[in-house]
């Protein structure tokens, strides 16, 4: 009974224990921020062109109208055992709103995860007063600037990040990074490009453990892990999109991303061990500047057959969303598949923005 307490001891502490590895570091900033763009499978680079553009494309803060502009969005994943929080607020600066100011604030957490490391006493005794919990959590605080160029078709914008990611009392991590983006709008065409984590950003883990939980791993036979650095290598986004007009009310605009990452082989469209591309779609249709419909399709990835492993498979992940406005305020649902792409397990995600507009204007 004691070894199988410390082997599930060892399983919880292992799962959010990070891999210092180059592949998929801090995979958190990789879920998206908005209601909006989930509806649209994150295909934004070229479209976003409010504040939650300080994470898709900071050049799209330039494109703000308003004077100030704060947004927020919560999700939930796998049963509420996920939770994902955003907050994001903008000024223009000087007046101009071709020049904008924004600070985001992104949390991942797991909260209340049970510790039963010390469950079992020294004389084999079970003490279930022993369990305590703990969190592990990933944060991410973005500072962001963008603003237009003479030519008035073209825009940029920058956002630096500072990382923070804890596992209970046992794990810390500080990491530094920085994004560049730049939009082009003539017309309806649009087109976009972020260089995300351009500077490769890092993490520096530092781990503490005690007699005891050194003991376990030593016992389950696991390694201890060692403080070091994790490391994030740039990605490229391309993105365009174009705006339609259905009646003399309504738009469609369909948008594309393409991603491109070289920190190895990724179950993507285009894999392979020194390249790789993701593709992301989707569709939005507005009626009268006040509600929105969009579908979007990403995480395209290749399944083999269970009964014939030579034979494989192209699924992706749809998305659908929702958007409402009202006067200054927008609110925007998605349903997503977050979890995985193999089963149904929609996860549901509200966001909201305000224009903050003074009593002067």
């Amino acid at each position: 009974m004691k070894k199988q307490t410390c082997l599930i001891a060892q399983f919880v502490i292992l799962t959010v224990f990070p891999a210092l590895a180059q592949k998929y570091s801090n995979e958190f900033l990789s879920i998206g921020v908005g209601a909006r763009s989930h509806g649209l499978s994150g295909a934004q680079v070229a479209l976003t062109d409010d504040i939650t553009a300080a994470y898709w494309n900071p050049a799209g803060l330039a494109r703000i109208s308003a004077p100030m502009q704060a947004a927020a969005m919560h999700a939930e994943w796998f049963g509420g055992v996920g939770q994902y929080d955003y907050l994001g607020f903008g000024k223009s600066l000087r007046g101009a709103n071709s020049e904008y100011l924004a600070f985001s604030l992104i949390r991942l957490g797991i909260d209340n995860i049970p510790y039963t490391i010390n469950l079992v006493n020294a004389d084999g005794t079970i003490n279930y007063d022993n369990v305590t919990e703990f969190s592990a959590a990933d944060y991410a605080l973005m500072g962001s600037y963008a603003r237009a160029l003479k030519n008035p078709a073209l825009t940029v914008g920058g956002s630096v990040k500072v990382i923070r990611r804890v596992i209970g009392t046992f794990g810390r991590s500080w990491g530094f990074g920085a994004d560049l983006g730049i939009q082009y709008r003539k017309g309806n065409l649009m087109l976009g490009a972020q260089g995300r984590d351009l500077t490769t950003t890092f993490n520096a883990w530092s781990f503490r453990l005690t007699d005891r939980e050194k003991a376990v791993f030593d016992s389950t036979g696991n390694e201890l892990p060692e403080s070091g650095a994790e490391i994030t290598r740039p990605r490229v986004i391309l993105g365009g999109a174009y705006k339609l007009k259905a009646g003399s009310k309504t738009t469609i605009t369909p948008v594309l991303d393409l991603e491109f990452t070289t920190d190895g082989q990724r179950n993507v469209l285009v894999s392979s061990d020194f390249f790789n591309m993701d593709l992301r779609l989707g569709a939005e249709a507005v009626y009268n500047n006040l509600v929105s419909l969009r579908a979007g399709a990403g995480n395209f990835q290749r399944l083999k057959d269970d009964f014939n492993p030579d034979r494989e498979r192209l699924i992706a992940q749809p998305n659908f969303g929702i958007g409402l406005r009202l006067n200054r305020v927008w609110l925007d649902y998605a349903m997503t598949n977050i979890g995985n792409v193999a089963t149904v397990q929609y996860s549901h995600i509200f966001s909201v923005r305000l224009d903050i507009v003074s009593k002067t204007r």
